[in-house]
Order: structure tokens, then C-alpha cells, then sequence
């Protein structure tokens, strides 16, 4: 295997494992605070470590990928940072992150209607068969569970729908820029309204009354750390490396990672998410393996 193509995998793997987790701290900080409160504490979270390098970078981005990267952040970020806490209130984190999956057909979908993508064969049927797999993992999970809702799933497609949006931006206006500039200077272009709906949903937010609450907050802030400003400078990198559709196909090892955690909670694995895991895998090597001229 080419060192590029290692480099590739290296950094698709530490995503699925950083965004997989991700879910669970969702859930964690939903345990004492409100959705908006979460999300906009990873945001701010995320905005705040990367300030002194947009401090350094937004002067030299010209205007109209500035709007871009701004409009990434918000696709990318922050529309998606709330659909899924508000949508953890009445779904399991494993199903959020199983329907996280559904990205690379947005990716596609969006792609051919705005963007003039033309997919490869490999391309189509690797997604054919990662969502055979995420199916296989899905109903192995339990669809039909006491916490499912139809409306709160949508939410999940929603976010889905953004991300698919902002993969095809950044490939097609942000070539030119770099995975620390876009990170950096989309999340501290957050930071204001990030800060306004903190305090509109708890102006005393900084009281803090008890341990579970500050437990709280330090998971919705190593969200907003790893799983938001270090994870979108990996992907934007990836995404530069590999392409839309490749990048995109992360979600599809987000769930396996889900699961995993399940492990650590004593939840037993059975044969068929296993199945399910390898059938993911091999989709993912399908859509991004070159055809035969």
C-alpha cells in the first residue's frame, strides 16, 4: 500500500474512533443541560482553542471563501451540533450515530444536483453496500425501541443533509485554502452566536451547582476539543487527500465505534454487527477503489 494511501486510512480510522465517541459525551452533557446548551458550548469550546490561529489566518482568505468557510462552519458545525442534541433527547446515541451514515448519499445526492459530481460505479455500489451493512447493524441494534421517534430521526437526516452540503463545498471553493485555516476561522466565526445562545438559554450558565453538572459541561467541552475543532481539521485534510465521497464514507465507521462502546458498558456484540462491520469496511474500499480503464 502507498504511504499516501496509509495516510488516508490512518486519518479516516482516528475519525471514525473521535466521532464515534462523540455520541456518548452528547448524551452525557444532555444529562444536566439543555440541547442549545451542549451545542453551544462545543461550539465555543471549539472556536476558543483555534482563536489564535484565525487570528493569524482570516486576513490573508479573500472574501468570498471567507462567506464559504463561514457558510462551512454553519453546514458543518453548527446546524449539526443542534439537530443531533436536540434529536439525543428522544434517541440512543448508537441510532443517532447509525443514521449518521446516511452522509455519503447526501454527499452524492447533493453533489449531482449543485455541484455536477459524476460518481464512479465503485463509487455507487461501495455506498450500496456500506448501507447494507449499516442496515444489518441498525436492525441488529434495535430500530424498534422504546426511544425511537420517526421525528427525532429526521433531525439526524437534517444534520446529514448539511454535512453532505459542506463536504461539496469545501471540495469544490476551498481548494486553495488550508484544513487549519477553514477549522480555525469557521469556528471562531461561530463564537458569537454561540455565546448569545449560551446566554439566552442559561444567562447564570457559570454557577456551577453540583458535580453532575460539572461533569457535564467537561464532556460538552472535550466534544467541542476533539470531536468538532481537531476532528474538522483531520477531515478537512482527509477530504483534501481523498476526495468527497471517500471522506464522507467516515460515518459509515462511526457506528462501529458506537457499538464499541457498548462493549466497554457490558452491551454484548452479536455475530451480525460483526457481519455488519465487515460489510461496512468493504463498501467503504469499493467507493474509493480506482476502476479499470
Amino acid at each position: 500500500m502507498k504511504k499516501s494511501a496509509v495516510i488516508n486510512w490512518a486519518l479516516f480510522l482516528l475519525l471514525c474512533f473521535i466521532w464515534g465517541s462523540s455520541f456518548i459525551l452528547m448524551k452525557e452533557g444532555l444529562r444536566q443541560m439543555t440541547p442549545l446548551e451542549v451545542a453551544a458550548i462545543r461550539m465555543i469550546s471549539a472556536g476558543t482553542i483555534l482563536l489564535p490561529f484565525a487570528l493569524k489566518k482570516i486576513k490573508n482568505i479573500p472574501s468570498f471563501q471567507f462567506l464559504m468557510i463561514v457558510l462551512s462552519g454553519l453546514l458543518g458545525s453548527f446546524f449539526p451540533a443542534i439537530l443531533f442534541c436536540v434529536a439525543e433527547t428522544k434517541i440512543n446515541s448508537a441510532l443517532a450515530a447509525m443514521l449518521n451514515s446516511l452522509t455519503p448519499l447526501f454527499v452524492l445526492l447533493t453533489g449531482l444536483l449543485f455541484f455536477k459530481l459524476t460518481p464512479s460505479r465503485n463509487s455507487l455500489l461501495g455506498i450500496f453496500i456500506g448501507l447494507t451493512g449499516l442496515l444489518l447493524l441498525f436492525f441488529h441494534k434495535g430500530l424498534h425501541t422504546e426511544q425511537s421517534s420517526i421525528l427525532y430521526s429526521g433531525f439526524i437526516l437534517l444534520a446529514t443533509l448539511c454535512y453532505g452540503l459542506n463536504v461539496n463545498i469545501i471540495h469544490t471553493h476551498l481548494k486553495g485554502i488550508s484544513s487549519l485555516q477553514i477549522a480555525s476561522v469557521a469556528f471562531v466565526s461561530l463564537l458569537p452566536v454561540s455565546i448569545a445562545m449560551l446566554w439566552w438559554q442559561n444567562p447564570s450558565f457559570f454557577q456551577f451547582e453540583s458535580k453532575a453538572y460539572i461533569l457535564a459541561f467537561t464532556a460538552s467541552a472535550v466534544l467541542g476539543v476533539f470531536g468538532t475543532a481537531i476532528a474538522s481539521i483531520l477531515f478537512y485534510m482527509l477530504l483534501k487527500r481523498a476526495g468527497a465521497l471517500f471522506s464522507s464514507m467516515v460515518t459509515y465507521g462511526i457506528p462501529v465505534v458506537a457499538v464499541g462502546w457498548g462493549l466497554v458498558a457490558n452491551e454484548p456484540i452479536t455475530a451480525g454487527e460483526l457481519a455488519g462491520l465487515f460489510i461496512i469496511l468493504a463498501g467503504v474500499y469499493l467507493a474509493n477503489k480506482k476502476e479499470a480503464v
